[in-house]
């Protein structure tokens, strides 16, 4: 790979590389939830903190401002009374979103082998 492929592409494993704050977006555990919530549709301030449990606002709201910045969710306020916001993923935000769905469908059908490996090296 060519000095240019390589700043173009971002190398991850450099401490300075600017990939790694999306990456910190996309895989934290409410970038995941919000990404998989929204792969269903548009959905509203309220609508996502119900359906995401355990979230707080100021993290959803926190979440959605960084994925909103990266692209991945598209923010859209109406102008009614009262004011009236959806969010909905982009793009770039669909492809995302497939590809945590791999890790989470992976991590689902997996769960029953990770428990018994967790139960089995429990200290007594």
């Amino acid at each position: 790979m060519t000095l240019s492929e390589k700043v173009m592409r971002g190398d991850l494993m450099s401490a300075a590389c600017p990939s790694r704050e999306v990456l910190k977006h996309v895989t934290s555990r409410w970038g995941v939830l919000v990404l998989l919530a929204l792969e269903t549709g548009t959905h509203r301030f309220s609508q996502l903190r119900r359906k995401i449990g355990g979230v707080s606002e100021r993290m959803l709201a926190q979440t959605l401002q960084w994925l909103e910045s990266d692209g991945l969710v598209l923010r859209t306020a109406h102008d009614v009374v009262p004011p009236h916001v959806d969010y909905c993923l982009t793009p770039l935000g669909v492809e995302a979103a497939s590809r945590v769905r791999l890790l989470a469908d992976w991590i689902e059908t997996s769960l029953p082998e990770i428990a018994a490996n967790r139960a089995y090296r429990r200290p007594d």
